[in-house]
């Protein structure tokens, strides 16, 4: 009896010992999920990034971006040579801009200058290195890296200074190049030509998002997705910066967008000004008849080719011009709009009740989303363009030649803007491709030409040419055929004013 006593207490004694060990075990785990990451200040998240570093930061144009983890960086001037991976720079004055006012900044791996003239004068000048590459190759790099990918292949950029090298990424004081591009190696698969791409890994990936939490799980709210969502992914050491920071729990596990594998720390941002960078406003009947006639002439080229639209059609606008063919869509035809920052399905120009600064389209203007409309990140968006998803491209374009080869991304040591999406668009082989622009410049050359003199953005990719003055096809291997003209003009007129041969079609007639 005594040793069925002895036993039985020896078997409570393990049952304590075993409660109070898994206790334990949950009091370490516990300890481990809740204050490793998080981060009191967005000075304390920024600690260990130092000179020299490769810096991931998300965000397009101004949406999105971690604004005060950029501001702390600014704060720290012992941080110097920085290469910040960014699809641009913001602006003068804000976001990544501001570091390069300050000097910070050795090298920007970008596919966009825009209309940021500190970024352009700095370039040009020869104080910074700029790294111009197509956005949706910047994506996938990125994602790739994350996903431990050492490089893919890819037709964007084929036949272009992408592909043979020789983009100036650093100009001497004298105007002259003094660092270039690396041509590509290439490869055929299925009779076409690829170009290898490698992937791109961080020291330290800065993002923003709506949500998160302690654990380092992040929530993005609408085209905020953008860059932010791969390169939570890519960096060796991942710093989150979130509007809202919730218990954990709270964020539903199938909401989760970037799951708290990938973030090493975290943070409440102090203060969010959320700044739009182009905010564009939906215009009554009225207000357009008082336009500029710059801006009349515009209109009036991208309401034909509003007519390119077919009812069910997935399409993507083009900064600019382009994009004002979504106030234009016959009412009676739905027409699916994507726009390459994370938006399918968007819709016109914003009332002012409606503007919000998490909605902007790929020009950086406010934008809003129909009903039934997604946002997603840019990787996944170029995916879809890549994957030949979209039925028709409407870009702008500064030259197209006879046979369809397209420029619209630089006039070397003069205008820089960068490719953008531009080639990722072209490149797509089921994609028909619209240029909408002026038939000549403001000096009155033709841009319609027998050779184009600017370099490419793509290689006999163009389908349609729409002007103020006409419409033409590219026909493969022929050249050019007149289809249209508006109203007013004549062929003896184009003849005159366009560079390249062309042949008439027999029912041609003015159009719009």
């Amino acid at each position: 009896m005594l040793a069925i006593r002895r036993q039985a207490l020896a078997s409570v004694n393990r049952v304590i010992l075993n409660t109070n060990a898994l206790s334990a075990i949950a009091t370490r785990a516990a300890s481990r999920a809740y204050h490793s990451k998080l981060c009191k200040s967005s000075d304390e998240a920024i600690e260990g990034i130092k000179s020299g570093d490769k810096l991931l930061i998300g965000g397009f144009g101004l949406c999105g971006i971690p604004e005060n983890l950029i501001k702390a960086i600014s704060r720290r001037k012992d941080i110097q040579q920085i290469t910040a991976i960014s699809n641009n720079a913001g602006t003068v004055d804000y976001g990544i801009g501001t570091l390069l006012q300050s000097r910070q900044v050795k090298r920007m791996v970008s596919s966009y200058v825009g209309e940021n003239k500190e970024f352009a004068r700095q370039y040009l000048g020869g104080e910074l290195e700029v790294e111009l590459l197509p956005q949706g190759t910047i994506a996938e790099r990125v994602r790739c890296g994350g996903a431990g990918i050492p490089g893919f292949y890819t037709l964007t950029g084929v036949g272009t200074e992408v592909e043979t090298g020789g983009i100036p990424i650093k100009y001497g004081k004298d105007g002259k190049v003094v660092i270039g591009s690396e041509p590509r190696e290439t490869k055929i698969f299925n009779g076409r030509k690829y170009l290898l791409e490698e992937g791109i890994v961080g020291d330290f990936a800065l993002v923003k998002a709506w949500k998160g939490d302690e654990l380092g799980n992040l929530v993005f709210k609408y085209a905020a997705s953008n860059f932010n969502a791969p390169m939570a992914t890519a960096g060796k050491i991942t710093i989150a910066e979130v509007e809202e920071l919730v218990p954990v729990g709270e964020l539903k596990p199938d909401e989760i967008h970037i799951s708290g594998i990938h973030v090493h720390r975290i943070l409440k941002g102090e203060v969010y000004e959320k700044r739009i960078e182009r905010l564009t406003l939906r215009r009554t009947a009225e207000e357009e008849g008082n336009l500029p006639e710059s801006m009349k002439q515009r209109i009036h080229i991208i309401k034909r080719a509003a007519r390119e639209f077919k009812d069910g059609m997935y399409a993507n606008l083009g900064i600019g011009m382009p994009v004002l063919a979504s106030n234009y869509i016959d009412p009676n035809i739905t027409v699916h709009l994507q726009s390459e920052n994370g938006i399918l399905g968007m819709g016109p120009f914003p009332t002012p009740e409606e503007v919000d600064a998490d909605l902007v389209n790929a020009g950086k203007e406010s934008v809003t989303v129909l009903p039934g409309g997604t946002c997603f990140s840019s990787d996944v968006s170029f995916g879809m363009i890549r994957g030949n998803r979209l039925d028709m491209t409407i870009l702008g374009g500064m030259q197209v030649s006879t046979n369809g080869d397209l420029s619209n991304w630089v006039v070397p040591g003069k205008i820089i803007k960068g490719m953008g999406g531009a080639m990722d668009l072209v490149a797509a082989p089921k994609s028909f491709v619209v240029v909408t622009m002026t038939h000549n410049a403001k000096n009155g050359e033709p841009k319609i030409l027998k050779k184009n003199t600017l370099p490419l953005t793509g290689v006999k990719c163009v389908n349609r040419i729409i002007t103020d003055k006409c419409v033409f096809d590219v026909i493969p291997d022929k050249g050019l055929l007149l289809r249209e003209l508006s109203y007013g003009r004549t062929v003896d007129e184009i003849r005159a004013c366009t560079e390249s041969d062309f042949e008439v079609a027999s029912d041609v007639a003015e159009t719009y």
